[in-house]
């Protein structure tokens, strides 16, 4: 972000085009048919899948080269189909398919796929928390946008699920959220106030509130000094920004988790089904 520019926070609904005329629906105006291409070999994972026929499923991928992509995998309900035993969430994955590029809805169809080492299922609660990921990348990433720096911060985040200490799971997911918002551009510069563009004041403190950004705050809500925001800050700037975010956000997670929670939920007009899941659990 250049100095003096406003940070505008996203907004659930979006500004949809006018209906198309008839003119625009002619058969003169129709668009050309679009080629199918080919991607080999790229590494993916599974998000989601759901029923597509008797014998097939719809897999929602999330590959380091063209982002979320929406496919068929036909015969996957079989039972000697190899698809059925390879396309499970949180395993890497080499994939071969077919697209249409750009826009119009027409669903790929995965023509191979194989196991690619990556991390080790995660189990409990850290199995939970895969699961909550995966909601939340299908929920926040628009098809065919490719997001290298948020697969490879998804997939250290499965490996540190599956070797973490219980203890670390609430830091290491607070620093996925702000790698994500950052890598989607929903995140502000936290090295200033987003309204004013005053810098912050390490001693003071600032809450980020969905619509208005980062502002500081008297009246004893959910913050983080100054001090600490700018460390997230530099932490999202370096190499390693996953493993630094969790370095910056370990000391105050209980404050800065509920601030990303309502952000979300702003971006998303609410909760995730697998926050409210893991929040009936932990009552039980």
């Amino acid at each position: 972000m250049n100095d003096g520019d406003a940070f505008a926070w996203p907004t659930e609904g979006q500004v949809k085009g006018s209906s198309p005329s008839r003119a625009s629906r002619s058969k003169a105006h129709a668009p050309p048919a679009r080629q199918l291409r080919r991607a080999s070999q790229h590494h993916a994972f599974v998000l989601h899948q759901y029923p597509y026929s008797e014998s097939s499923v719809i897999a929602e991928l999330f590959t380091r080269e063209k982002g979320r992509v929406t496919l068929v995998a036909k015969g996957a309900k079989k039972p000697t189909s190899n698809f059925r035993a390879l396309l499970l969430p949180l395993q890497l994955l080499r994939v071969d398919y077919s697209y249409a590029e750009g826009e119009g809805g027409e669903i790929g169809a995965i023509r191979g796929v194989e196991r690619a080492g990556g991390p080790a299922a995660p189990r409990g609660e850290a199995l939970l928390a895969g699961m909550y990921l995966n909601e939340l990348l299908m929920r926040m990433l628009v098809r065919s946008e490719p997001h290298a720096a948020v697969f490879d911060a998804y997939m250290a985040t499965l490996h540190a699920l599956a070797q973490a200490p219980g203890q670390a799971l609430e830091t290491l997911l607070r620093a996925f959220e702000l790698v994500l918002l950052r890598q989607l551009g929903m995140l502000p510069d936290l090295a200033c106030q987003t309204v004013d563009q005053q810098p912050l004041q390490e001693q003071r403190r600032y809450a980020l509130i969905p619509e208005v950004g980062l502002h500081a705050v008297t009246d004893g809500r959910r913050s983080l000094s100054g001090a600490q925001w700018l460390a997230i800050e530099r932490a999202l700037a370096a190499p390693q920004a996953l493993l630094e975010c969790m370095k910056a956000v370990d000391a105050g997670v209980a404050d800065i988790k509920p601030q990303l929670r309502a952000a979300f939920a702003h971006f998303l007009g609410g909760d995730l089904h697998t926050q409210r899941l893991i929040r009936g659990l932990r009552r039980l």
